[in-house]
């Protein structure tokens, strides 16, 4: 992939060095995630409530990491290496638990459709997002978001006076 060079946006504006940074890392986001693993929804409810639905079916809590660094959000997905399989010419073949429980037979993989490579995904939050939590359900890992925009950065009305007035201040009683 080619790359950008985003440094004129850096000289011709000021202020702006957020949204190039953004820009980059969009499409340093793009080269890393040529894969579509894992297969991910974001869904929105209402006006600032948000949700992350990954598809992790065969990992368990322990093989997931969510983790936020600044506004950017990474669920890393680590399996553990698989017990080994039996040789195909020998289906009589067992495999014993160390828990007392009897041998049963080792599994034999004739078919792979289900993916079980360890995984990275990252996710660019907007301003003010924070991570409300985490559940892993039937195989979907779902992130829950809020967006708390703090008071001080709503919008404000500025009351318009004429020249040479000062504007009338309320005062609590």
């Amino acid at each position: 992939m080619s790359q950008f060079d985003f440094s004129p946006l850096f000289r011709a504006g000021v202020g702006f060095d957020r949204l190039a940074r953004l820009a980059e890392n969009a499409l340093q986001q793009a080269s890393e995630q040529s894969t579509a693993y894992p297969p991910y929804n974001i869904e929105k409810y209402g006006d600032d409530a948000y949700a992350i639905t990954l598809a992790v079916a065969g990992f368990a809590e322990a093989d997931i990491d969510i983790e936020i660094t600044g506004e950017m959000l990474t669920v890393r997905g680590s399996r553990k290496p698989a017990e080994p399989t039996a040789a195909a010419d020998s289906p009589e073949s067992t495999v014993a638990d160390n828990t007392g429980a009897p041998a049963r037979p080792s599994r034999q993989i004739l078919h792979r459709g289900i993916a079980e490579r360890d995984f990275v995904r990252r996710f660019q939050l907007a301003d003010h997002m924070r991570v409300t939590g985490a559940a892993l359900e039937n195989g979907l890992l779902t992130i829950t978001l809020l967006r708390e925009v703090p008071e001080a950065a709503k919008p404000r009305h500025i009351a318009i006076t004429r020249p040479g007035t000062t504007p009338a201040l309320s005062h609590a009683a």
